[in-house]
Order: structure tokens, then C-alpha cells, then sequence
């Protein structure tokens, strides 16, 4: 279950993320096809990116969920994109300020 504010690697590329909006849906956060895990945590031996999540993560870039519940802040790229139980987290956009006409 995710937790706000909690830290976490990917096991197969150097993403790592904070939890900005945990939601309250018990959902897994996985990066390039596997779970992350807590940066304390030794991640799996000989795991490669899956086919389907090799988009990447950008750092300083907030990640949604489709519904907005889940939040994520990446603090270091990675090769390996974010999903949610396997479905593919989106980019936040940023709000469009209001006309100063």
C-alpha cells in the first residue's frame, strides 16, 4: 500500500520517487514492469525492463494516476516508466493561468 511521503527505488533503473498523494486505494507503484521498493531495500538480482514500460522518467516531473488520486514526484531519472498495477502513470500538466487581458 502506498503511503504519502514514502520514498522509493526502482529495482531495474535509477528512477527514484517520493509519494506526493497516496490516494486510498491499496495499489502497487512498479517502475520498468516491477514493484519498487524502499530505498533501505535491496532491489531483485537480475531484472530487466519489461517491454511496455521503457518510456522513462524525468526528473522534477509529477506523475498522476487517471483518476488523479496518486501523486508522484520523481527525484531521480530513470530508463524505466511508472505505473500503477500496471497501468502506466501520465505526466502532470501544469494549470493554465487565467488571461490578464
Amino acid at each position: 500500500m502506498l503511503k504519502t511521503g514514502a520514498r522509493l527505488k526502482s529495482q531495474v533503473c535509477t528512477t527514484q520517487v517520493i509519494v506526493v498523494r497516496a490516494g486510498s486505494d491499496d495499489v502497487v507503484l512498479h517502475c520498468g514492469g516491477y514493484p519498487m521498493v524502499e530505498l533501505t531495500e535491496t532491489p531483485g538480482e537480475g531484472l530487466a525492463i519489461a517491454a511496455g514500460f521503457t518510456e522513462g522518467t524525468a526528473i522534477g516531473k509529477r506523475y498522476v494516476d487517471a483518476g488523479g488520486a496518486v501523486e508522484i514526484l520523481a527525484t531521480k531519472a530513470g530508463t524505466g516508466s511508472l505505473a500503477l498495477d500496471g497501468t502506466v502513470l501520465t505526466l502532470k500538466t501544469a494549470k493554465p493561468l487565467p488571461s490578464s487581458d
